[in-house]
């Protein structure tokens, strides 16, 4: 198998397994701003003064006094509708935008909630501009191990778009990715977001990297860790990579016991279930 096999079978494999879940959605409402109408001239007229003894004088009228800064009414307003329309409009996508970034950056977002976020950043087409703004955060603080966490995801979207058409570009980011990971655990060793994301991409390595066993490692340190804390939805992926795991290493009871953890603690995962059917039907 060679070098450019093995990265695009990688690079498919891990975006359609570490992405699980579903979306959010980022919105904003538009405004129309009311359409101001000008301002009424206004004239003025001065009196017809006569007298007994004089001839009548011609009545003096006044030069209507035009309005000051009046603009004429052509009764078209759709110029100042449009531009209304248009800054709110671009209003509201800088606000999808710092959303999403916002998504990217909390603790208490969920793992589907950011990939969710990514996903609308991809389809925007306003990844890019947020791979730049988390550079710029990693550059400004470095020792921060949300900004790298953030960073090496969005990484991960975008060599999902480049896979098609620059594979060696997609890998290379896939891998800038990893060193993001490892940094921010090197950071936070209870990043759980940075150590799933990683042990996710290793596990789909083609077993002719021998990477079995620190895979398996990972995952089993991945599951003391949220055995500590309250059960969470996205905790049961670990499980099923983990098993796997075992399976794909040919060890097939362990795979078994893997899944039937996992799935007595989330007993509504549906990948969990298909693993067991899977493993019963054989």
């Amino acid at each position: 198998m060679n070098e450019r096999t093995v990265m695009k079978q990688l690079i498919y494999a891990i975006l359609g397994v570490a992405v699980i879940g579903g979306g959010i959605a980022l919105s904003a409402s538009r405004q129309k701003n009311p359409v101001v109408p000008p301002a009424q001239a206004r004239t003025e007229s001065s009196p017809n003064p006569t007298t007994e003894n004089n001839p009548p004088v011609q009545p003096l009228v006044a030069t209507p006094v035009p309005p000051q800064l009046a603009p004429a009414d052509t009764g078209d307003s759709r110029p100042a509708a449009v531009a209304a329309a248009t800054e709110t409009s671009a209003k509201a996508v800088d606000t999808a935008f710092n959303q999403a970034i916002a998504t990217l950056l909390s603790p208490q977002s969920s793992h589907e909630q950011r990939w969710a976020a990514l996903k609308q950043l991809s389809e925007s087409g306003k990844l890019d501009q947020a791979i730049s703004e988390l550079e710029q955060r990693v550059a400004s603080d470095p020792s921060n191990a949300e900004y790298l966490t953030a960073l090496g995801q969005a990484n991960l979207q975008k060599a999902k778009t480049m896979m098609q058409d620059d594979i060696t570009g997609g890998s290379i980011l896939a891998m800038q990715a990893v060193k993001s990971f490892d940094t921010a655990l090197s950071l936070d060793p209870s990043n759980w977001e940075a150590a799933f994301t990683k042990a996710a991409v290793m596990s789909h390595y083609p077993v002719e990297l021998n990477k079995g066993q620190a895979v398996i490692d990972q995952f089993t340190q991945l599951i003391n860790q949220q055995e500590a804390q309250p059960p969470q939805p996205p905790f049961a992926a670990t499980y099923v990579l983990l098993g796997d795991q075992y399976q794909k290493l040919g060890q097939s009871d362990y795979a078994l016991a893997t899944w039937q953890a996992g799935a007595a603690l989330f007993p509504g995962d549906s990948t969990l279930q298909k693993r067991l059917a899977q493993s019963a039907g054989q």
